[in-house]
């Protein structure tokens, strides 16, 4: 049986995303791609739901969240954690249908893992999920089928999950083209806290630095308006999203937080020695470990593609460039001009959701006798 749903279309089966943002859009859009499935949104904004319905990322709207599961076979929690606990707790007082698998998108997975267990009891399956992908935009009217596409989707499922749910559940997901990994929850806290939580904790300090320094001297804004505001753009991120999930995961951030400082403490020590061949060294290390790290692969940062075009001080060159792209349809995310002084080139950076997008961005503008840029990963 479980080979038979892992490589066939599910039909007439109805689906419950709670949520209605870019998460929870995309996911309902990859599922759609895929199944002949009904699905059902809940959201407690009522515009967001009207909108999804409008975009045909849900095909009804349900008023409450009791309506929205009411026989649904799988049931898609697209909420932040914090929300993610307070509806697995209301899931344990309603009616759901025997034999439906729960799942959820969330940062973290210990508490959620937690929170869920009494659902087993209901005859039902909770499988935690992580798809690691995200956009510069966000809302349901940025959701798109191909979010996911080769990004990782992290699955922690319970003891209580036999391997067929896992495989149903993602037979489900296989429209989001993503690639599936199972772990536990606590491995899945300790390296994504590694890898996505502590670097935003990182970025957030960096600017909080400049930030304090900017009050004595007004220049280091304007200064920090270049490579500096590129490295720290995570800094940008949605704060009460990464309040609730810090908190979530706060003996990982606490342990992590603890690394960090005897990091700094060594760099430290180095300098104060003014030990050249170990700070040499120090970063020599560094450059090779990340010079080894795969690249075109997404990971669990967003990935920012990025094309530097030149451009010559002349009137209308910024809209000639974007022209070129919007007759394609090729969606810009962000834009932003680096230089530009009277009689010398300047140059544009410009953002793109996908590498493909950037990579026909590209061909076509050199097509057109711009020369273009990219910086090395």
């Amino acid at each position: 049986m479980a080979g038979k749903e892992s490589g066939e279309k599910l039909l007439n089966r109805k689906i419950c995303v709670v949520g209605l943002g870019l998460i929870g859009g995309s996911i309902a859009l990859a599922i759609k791609k895929e199944h002949d499935a009904t699905v059902v949104g809940v959201d407690v904004n009522s515009n967001q739901l009207k909108l999804a319905q409008s975009l045909q990322v849900i095909d009804e709207i349900a008023d409450n969240l009791e309506e929205g599961i009411r026989e649904a076979d799988l049931i898609v929690l697209a909420a932040p954690v914090k929300k993610t606990e307070q509806l697995l707790e209301e899931l344990q007082d309603l009616p759901l249908k025997e034999g439906a698998i729960v799942t959820d998108v969330g940062s973290t997975k210990s508490k959620i893992f937690q929170k869920a267990a009494p659902l087993h009891r209901k005859n039902v399956t909770f499988i935690g999920g992580h798809p690691m992908a995200g956009s510069h935009k966000s809302g349901v009217q940025a959701a798109r089928a191909h979010l996911f596409e080769n990004a990782f989707y992290v699955l922690t499922p319970s003891e209580e999950a036999t391997a067929s749910k896992v495989i149903q559940l993602q037979n489900w997901l296989k429209g989001t083209n993503a690639r599936f990994i199972e772990m536990t929850p606590k491995q899945h806290d300790k390296l994504a806290g590694l890898i996505s939580h502590f670097p935003h904790i990182v970025a957030a300090s960096l600017v909080h630095q400049v930030k304090n320094i900017g009050n004595e001297d007004d220049l280091v804004s304007q200064l920090a308006a270049g490579g500096f505001k590129d490295i720290t753009r995570i800094a940008s991120s949605n704060p009460e999203m990464w309040r609730d999930i810090l908190l979530h995961n706060k003996d990982t951030m606490l342990h992590l937080l603890r690394d960090w400082q005897k990091e700094m403490k060594k760099v430290e020590t180095m300098l104060l020695e003014e030990e050249s061949n170990d700070i040499y060294n120090y970063f020599q290390t560094a450059k090779k470990f990340r010079d080894c790290l795969p690249s075109n692969k997404k990971g669990a940062l967003p990935s920012f593609y990025d094309l530097y075009v030149d451009i010559p001080d002349h009137p209308g060159v910024i809209s000639d460039v974007t022209g070129i792209l919007g007759k394609e349809n090729i969606s810009i995310t962000n834009i932003r001009i680096i230089e530009t002084r009277e009689d010398i080139m300047g140059a544009l950076r410009l953002s793109f959701r996908t590498d493909e997008d950037r990579k026909q961005a590209k061909q076509l503008l050199e097509n057109a006798l711009y020369e273009t840029h990219l910086l090395e990963e």
